[in-house]
């Protein structure tokens, strides 16, 4: 944790920082975190541990009277193709660009060594790259969470839900598309295909493939320095928000997913990667310490002892002589003097001898 790495810095190594609780932090505290976090995502992905809320249908809703298109692995983007994508795309661009922001020696990405148990050293290079795909990886994770959450508590049916259920309309009693179905035991088809098909809302692929996008093209924007062309970072952008896109109008278009179970997936995947980067990360720029608040200083003596202060007592002259010059007094006249004569000088000489 790099808030976590306080040091003094090695004598004769201004580019060394020693710390002692980078490799506990890391050890105890974020490993833990990132273990249980992929632990609760694969109870929700292949477990029944959070069973998902059964939502009732219309007799012949149209909403949801959609052909059932298969499976999922039979889609033209299934789901192997995106997860493989969210993953090697965002790692390669990473590691290409520290590699060549550590040899370019960009500003802003270069940071001290770090040393602990004046042993062990930990190339920033390597800290970075560990760093910015650790987080990537948690927030990814962090993403099936929420969708899969969001799937198991509102239930929602997608587009083919009926065409999976395959309901005995006659045994229900349906006469009107305004009959309400509440059963249960509704759904004549394979339980396993009316249960994926009860998880619409958000959209898990289009979710996971904005959120990779976004991240991406954040650190494109932030760390790539190109001079030669102003158009290399927003055609790379540009590809990969076209990319995410692509699977959302896929997954509409193949009557996998609603409008809004798509659109629901876009903020959700948008959303946690802007708070990683931002908040956690730092816009992928050096984290620099905060400087330590200034102490107000006392004055001091040419010695260096520090000085006594001792309380301001007023001179009766510098009083008198404040009275006597200011234009409040004696009715706002200034104060004259009597005249001096010289019979009322007495010479020194005279007082010197009589003495």
């Amino acid at each position: 944790s790099r808030g976590q790495e306080r040091g003094m810095a090695v004598e004769g190594k201004p580019s060394v920082k020693s710390s002692s609780s980078i490799v506990p932090c890391f050890l105890f505290v974020e490993l833990v975190i990132m273990a249980g976090t992929v632990l609760l995502a694969y109870y929700f992905e292949y477990t029944d541990t959070f069973p998902v809320h059964i939502q009732g249908f219309f007799c012949y809703d149209k909403t949801f009277s959609k052909p059932y298109p298969g499976p999922d692995h039979s889609s033209k983007i299934p789901p192997v193709l995106v997860y493989s994508l969210v993953t090697a795309i965002p790692t390669v661009t990473i590691v290409i660009g520290e590699l060549c922001a550590f040899f370019t020696k960009a500003e802003g990405t270069q940071e001290k060594t770090i040393v602990t148990a004046d042993c062990c050293y930990f190339n920033p290079l390597l800290r970075r790259i560990i760093r910015f795909l650790g987080v990537y990886a948690f927030g990814l994770f962090t993403t099936t969470i929420f969708v899969n959450a969001g799937q198991v508590v509102t239930g929602n049916q997608t587009p083919h839900f009926l065409s999976a259920c395959r309901p005995n309309y006659t045994a229900l009693g349906c006469q009107s598309t305004m009959q309400y179905i509440g059963e249960r035991r509704a759904c004549t088809g394979n339980p396993l295909i009316v249960m994926s098909a009860r998880k619409s809302f958000p959209s898990k692929d289009a979710a996971l493939s904005v959120y990779s996008a976004v991240y991406t093209v954040m650190y494109v924007t932030l760390v790539f320095k190109t001079k030669g062309t102003r158009l290399t970072k927003p055609t790379i952008s540009l590809t990969l928000f076209c990319l995410a896109m692509l699977v959302g109008v896929v997954r509409v278009a193949e009557y996998r997913n609603h409008w809004g179970d798509v659109l629901a997936g876009f903020f959700t995947g948008g959303a946690i990667a802007v708070f990683l980067v931002t908040c956690v990360i730092n816009s992928f720029q050096q984290m620099l310490p905060n400087p330590l608040p200034l102490r107000p200083q006392r004055p001091e003596s040419v010695l260096g002892m520090p000085m006594v202060t001792l309380p301001c007592v007023e001179s009766p002259l510098e009083k008198l002589h404040g009275d006597l010059r200011s234009p409040r007094s004696h009715d706002h006249q200034p104060y004259r003097f009597p005249p001096v004569t010289p019979d009322v000088l007495i010479p020194s000489r005279s007082i010197s001898s009589e003495v």
